[in-house]
């Protein structure tokens, strides 16, 4: 009721009769405004208002019963109606639904629009099944904002070493996630930290630190999963990076000392692994050489005494018929055979004669040369005087040909 109109602060005494209403002022009547409220509301839902003719003071008549619930009835419709639209309730695609009926599960709805009951007899809750969640162990935000409660882990041979990784996870199970969870993530984070200390533990410290990080990332994310599947989580482990995996500080130089002295250790290896390879080869292939030319000359000498000993058996039966012939003329061919390597020229001066000195050594280098025998040396005769001079030996093939083309005119005469 508005303060500027008439009845405002009529009173019900003697003013009844619709006399003087702006005479008195006071505070408000609660009838009349009651009976105001009512004559709106049946003006509203279609009912009519009096005229004034069923009461000496002018004032609406009285709302019977069926008009005041056929108003109260369609607000209650309209009310109605707004309660059960709101059950209605829209799925995107990425989500799935679950709705509560009382608080306790009744069922997984998929995407698009759903309705269900309206609060408070049933609820729901939307759960994003394709987000990647992602928890940080070791470390918050950054690399460098380290938690050493979580990062510090002992090796199998005993080193403690800083490990900072962060798992990535989605859902797999709304109805598991939201009932069988109260801090999903925190669940995540200890099932990670619980399995890397495994996992740390079980390696040695340049396994973890180096070679096998992929590989301990690996087996960190199954094992992971196990524990998440064993508290039925809802959760899957989609992937588990290794940020940093380094000594602690307090031991950062020992440990840089060390890796160098390891890095110079593997470059030494690799040098002497190379030297190794060029002198190997070359030792093998000048042994092999040496023993092939000891084969050769193996052979040479048992053919060179097979050869003697076929000469002394063709000699021996020459030597049974004419021993005395036989003795003289291998007397001579060994003079011979030891004049053929002498640089000295012996000749018989007995006669006294003039002698006219010739180069003689001269004449049997050419002699040599041309493919022709040497003639032997004159032996001296007996108490005879001897005049030696000096001349360079022929080659040794051309003093074997002699010997060889001598030996051969002998048997021949004989």
């Amino acid at each position: 009721m508005s303060l500027n109109d008439p009845q405002w602060g009529n009173r019900g005494g003697g003013n009844r009769d619709g006399g003087n209403r702006g005479g008195n002022q006071g505070p408000p009547d609660l009838e009349e405004l009651w009976r105001d409220f009512n004559r709106r509301l049946s003006a509203l839902f279609g009912g009519r208002g009096g005229n004034g003719s069923g009461d000496s003071g002018g004032r609406p008549p009285r709302l019977s019963p069926r008009q005041f619930g056929g108003g109260l009835g369609m607000v209650l419709a309209l009310v109605v109606v707004i309660w059960m639209a709101s059950g209605f309730y829209i799925v995107d695609a990425s989500q799935r639904g679950v709705v509560l009926q009382f608080g306790r599960f009744l069922q997984t709805t998929e995407p698009g629009l759903r309705w269900r009951l309206p609060y408070p007899v049933q609820s729901h809750e939307l759960v994003n099944l394709t987000g990647v969640r992602t928890v940080e162990i070791g470390y918050r935000g950054q690399e460098r904002n380290k938690v050493l409660k979580e990062a510090l882990m002992l090796t199998d041979d005993e080193n403690i070493i800083n490990i900072q990784f962060a798992v990535q996870y989605i859902l797999r199970d709304p109805q598991e996630y939201l009932f069988n969870n109260r801090l999903p993530d925190e669940v995540v984070i200890q099932a990670a930290e619980t399995a890397m200390r495994e996992i740390v533990g079980g390696n040695k410290m340049d396994f973890v630190l180096y070679e096998g990080r992929e590989e301990v990332a690996v087996s960190a994310a199954t094992l992971i999963q196990q524990i998440v599947d064993r508290y039925q989580t809802g959760i899957q482990i989609s992937k588990v990076t290794m940020q940093n995996a380094q000594p602690p500080e307090q031991v950062q130089a020992a440990f840089d000392d060390a890796v160098k002295a390891g890095q110079d250790l593997e470059r030494q290896k690799s040098e002497g692994q190379a030297y190794a390879n060029d002198v190997i080869p070359k030792a093998r292939g000048t042994a092999s050489r040496l023993f092939e030319e000891a084969n050769g000359y193996r052979q040479r000498v048992i053919a060179n005494a097979e050869g003697e000993a076929s000469r002394f058996q063709q000699i021996l039966p020459e030597y049974a018929r004419a021993p005395e012939v036989t003795r003289q003329r291998m007397y001579l061919d060994t003079v011979q055979q030891v004049l053929s390597s002498s640089a000295k020229v012996v000749v018989d001066a007995k006669g006294g004669g003039n002698l006219l000195f010739m180069p003689l050594d001269k004449l049997m280098q050419v002699t040599g040369a041309a493919g022709q025998p040497a003639e032997a040396p004159r032996a001296p005769a007996a108490g005879s005087g001897e005049a030696a001079a000096p001349v360079p030996s022929g080659s040794d093939a051309t003093a074997n040909r002699s010997r060889e083309s001598l030996r051969g005119r002998e048997r021949g005469e004989r």
